[in-house]
C-alpha cells in the first residue's frame, strides 16, 4: 500500500466550491421550516357524480380563502361517498392545509382525512386486520372544515392523503389541499455521484430519510415511533456526519437521553443502546474535534463504562442484563444476541480507551486495555445470523474473510435487516469484498425504490417483493399488498414505518468506502482517501469537515488504476492510498 501526501493535491471542480472551505464552520443547526407541497397526482377518486373538477387540487396554492367562488373542486355524496386520494410525490413530515370555498348555509362540513406512507395505508381502516394505528402520531382524523376558510391538521409521516366527505345533503367546495412539509433547512454538504444512477439514488434516499427524521430531536421514524432510540441513532449519525456535518440534533439527542437515564440504568432499557451512545460520542469527537462536548459528558461516560465492566464475568464473557437486543430479526436467537453483545463490549471499550486517552485519563487507558484483553479471552461461537457475525468481524473476534465467505455472502441479501445492514456492509469491506457489498446495496435497498419508496423502511425482506404491488398504486387482488401483508414484531402490517433513519447505512458506507473518506485525526485534521470503485468507472463527491468541504474525484484509467484528484481546506491534511 502506497501513501502519497503531496502530488495529488490539485484544484478541480472549482465551479461552486464553497468559500466555507477556507474557514472553520460552526455547528449548523438548520432552522425548522414549513414548506407547502402541492399534490402531484390523483391516485383515485369516487365517480364523477361525487367529485367535479378534482384536477383543480393539483395546482399550486395561494394558501388564502377568497370570495371568488370559481374554479373549485366540488364534492357531493350521492350513491357512493365522495372520496379522493392524493399523492404528494414523496415521503414528507408535517401535516395538511385545506382551503375551502363558499357553500350555501355557512355550516362547517365534516370530513375524514387519512394520512398514509403507502396508498394501502391511506385507504385503510384502523383495526387489527390491517395493523393500522394512530400510535405516536394521528393518521386518521374526523374534522370540521370551515366555510370560506382555512384549516391545518396533522403532524406525521406521509406521502398520500385520502379525503372523504362525511356529511350528506351538502356540497363541499375545496379550493386547495396542500401538504405542509416540516423539516430543517439544511444544505447537503456531502454528496456522492457515480456512473451508476441506482447507487446515486440510494445515497440520496438514505440522506433524505435521515433528514426527515432530524426534527426537534433525532427520531427513529416520522410516523412511528418519533422517539430518541439510541441504537437507531448510530447509523443515522454516521449518515449525518457524511452529509450534513456537525448538527445540533446529534448533541441535543445525546444530551436528552443521558439526562433522562441515570448512568446505572440502560438507555431505552437496552444494554446495547447504552453502548451505541458511547460509540456515537467517540465518533462525534473524531469528526468534529469538539473536546468541550466530550468533557461535558466525561463523568457519565466513565460511570457507564464502569457499569458495563461490572457485567463481565471472570472468564471475560458478557453477562449484560436489561433488554438484550441487537435488531429485530435476531431478537429470539440467544446465541446470536450473545455474540453481538460480546462484540459490542469489545468495540465499546476500544472507544472508551480512546476517549480516556483524549481526556488525559491515563490510568483508565491502561485499565480499559486490560478489560479488552479480558473480553478477548472469550470468543463466542460464530452465529448463523449475519448481524452478529458482522459485529464479530468489526470487533476483531472473527476472521473477516472467513465470516464473509461462510456467512455474510451466503444466500445473498437474505437475513439482512435495514438497521444492521450497515454493519454487514462494513464487515464485508473489512474482508475486502467491496464488489458484493455494492451489489447488496443495489439489490436490497434498491428493491425498496423499485416498490415505489422515496425513503427507506423500518425493515425489509427481499422475498416480500415476489408478486408484490408498488406502494404508490392501489392494491389489487392479483398482487400482494406489501405494506399490509408483511412485517413482524413491532412493525406488523400498516404499523410498519416507511421512513426509518436506521436504514440509511448505504449513504454513510458509500461515502466512507467508495468515495473512500476515512477520518484519521479529530476534527478531520487528517483525512485518508482510500477509494474502492468496484465495477464503477468514476465517482465524485464531497465530504463535510469543520473547516469546509473536501471535493473528491476518482477516475479509472485505461489500465484499471484509479486516479484521484481532490481539493480540501488548508487546515485539512489529506493522504491518499494508491
Amino acid at each position: 500500500m502506497k501513501i502519497d501526501r503531496g502530488i495529488y493535491f490539485v484544484a478541480f471542480l472549482t465551479i461552486g466550491f464553497s468559500c466555507l472551505g477556507q474557514q472553520q464552520i460552526e455547528k449548523y443547526t438548520g432552522e425548522i421550516e414549513r414548506t407547502y407541497v402541492a399534490p402531484k397526482k390523483i391516485v383515485w377518486q369516487s365517480n364523477d357524480d361525487e367529485i367535479i373538477n378534482a384536477e383543480r387540487l393539483l395546482k399550486e396554492g395561494k394558501h388564502q380563502a377568497s370570495t371568488v367562488n370559481t374554479d373549485l373542486c366540488l364534492m357531493t355524496n350521492s350513491e357512493e361517498q365522495a372520496s379522493i386520494l392524493l399523492d404528494f410525490g414523496k415521503e414528507l413530515h408535517g401535516g395538511l392545509e385545506i382551503v375551502t370555498g363558499m357553500w350555501p348555509g355557512t355550516t362547517p362540513v365534516n370530513v375524514r382525512v387519512r394520512f398514509g406512507e403507502s396508498v394501502s395505508e391511506a385507504m385503510a381502516e384502523i383495526n387489527d386486520s390491517t395493523s393500522a394505528t394512530n400510535d405516536h402520531a394521528i393518521r386518521d382524523w374526523n374534522i370540521k372544515l370551515p366555510w370560506c376558510g382555512k384549516i391545518e391538521i396533522g403532524n406525521t409521516g406521509f406521502r398520500f392523503v385520502r379525503i372523504d366527505l362525511v356529511d350528506h345533503d351538502v356540497t363541499l367546495h375545496l379550493r386547495e389541499v396542500s401538504a405542509i412539509s416540516v423539516m430543517r433547512d439544511l444544505e447537503y454538504l456531502g454528496s456522492f455521484k457515480s456512473n451508476d444512477e441506482r447507487l446515486n439514488k440510494i445515497w440520496e434516499t438514505g440522506a433524505y430519510t435521515v433528514h426527515l427524521n432530524m426534527q426537534d430531536y433525532l427520531w427513529d421514524g416520522i410516523k412511528r415511533d418519533r422517539l430518541v432510540w439510541v441504537g437507531d441513532m448510530h447509523p443515522e449519525v454516521m449518515t449525518i456526519l457524511s452529509v450534513f456535518g456537525a448538527n445540533e440534533v446529534i448533541t441535543k439527542s445525546l444530551d436528552f437521553i443521558a439526562e433522562i437515564t441515570p448512568s446505572d440504568e440502560w438507555m431505552n432499557g437496552i444494554s446495547s443502546y447504552s453502548m451505541w451512545w458511547l460509540l456515537i460520542q467517540h465518533q462525534y469527537y473524531l469528526n468534529t474535534g469538539d473536546l468541550n462536548y466530550l468533557k461535558k459528558h466525561q463523568n457519565y461516560i466513565f460511570e457507564l463504562l464502569s457499569k458495563l465492566e461490572s457485567k463481565i464475568d471472570k472468564k471475560g464473557k458478557e453477562m449484560l442484563d436489561g433488554n438484550r437486543f441487537l435488531d429485530w430479526p435476531t431478537s429470539e436467537d440467544s446465541m446470536a444476541i450473545h455474540a453481538g453483545l460480546q462484540s459490542m463490549m469489545v468495540m465499546t471499550f476500544e472507544a472508551g480507551k480512546e476517549m480516556a486517552k483524549i481526556l488525559g485519563e491515563n490510568e483508565k487507558v491502561v485499565h480499559y486495555q486490560n478489560t479488552i484483553k479480558k473480553l478477548n479471552k472469550h470468543t463466542p461461537e460464530l452465529p448463523t445470523r449475519k448481524s452478529p457475525g458482522a459485529l464479530m468481524v468489526l470487533a476483531g473476534l472473527a476472521d473477516a474473510k472467513t465470516v464473509n465467505d461462510e456467512l455474510l455472502t451466503v444466500d445473498g441479501v437474505k437475513d439482512i435487516s435495514t438497521f444492521y445492514g450497515y454493519y454487514v456492509l462494513n464487515a464485508m469491506a473489512k474482508a475486502g469484498n467491496y464488489m458484493d457489498a455494492m451489489s447488496f446495496i443495489r439489490e436490497y435497498w434498491g428493491a425498496m425504490l423499485d416498490m415505489g419508496a422515496t425513503s427507506f423502511w423500518e425493515d425489509f425482506n427481499i422475498d416480500w417483493t415476489i408478486n408484490a404491488g408498488r406502494i404508490d398504486e392501489l392494491p389489487n387482488a392479483d398482487k400482494v399488498d406489501i405494506h399490509k401483508t408483511y412485517g413482524d414484531y413491532c412493525y406488523v402490517g400498516l404499523r410498519h414505518s416507511f421512513c426509518h433513519g436506521w436504514a440509511s447505512g448505504p449513504t454513510a458506507w458509500l461515502s466512507q468506502h467508495v468515495l473512500g473518506v476515512k477520518v484519521l485525526e479529530p476534527g478531520c485534521k487528517k483525512v485518508m482517501l482510500n477509494p474502492h470503485l468496484g465495477d464503477l468507472q468514476w465517482v465524485r463527491g464531497t465530504f463535510p469537515t469543520p473547516y469546509g468541504i473536501i471535493e473528491i474525484e476518482h477516475q479509472k484509467t485505461d489500465g484499471g488504476r484509479v486516479k484521484t484528484t481532490y481539493r480540501a481546506p488548508e487546515e485539512v491534511e489529506v493522504v491518499i492510498v494508491e
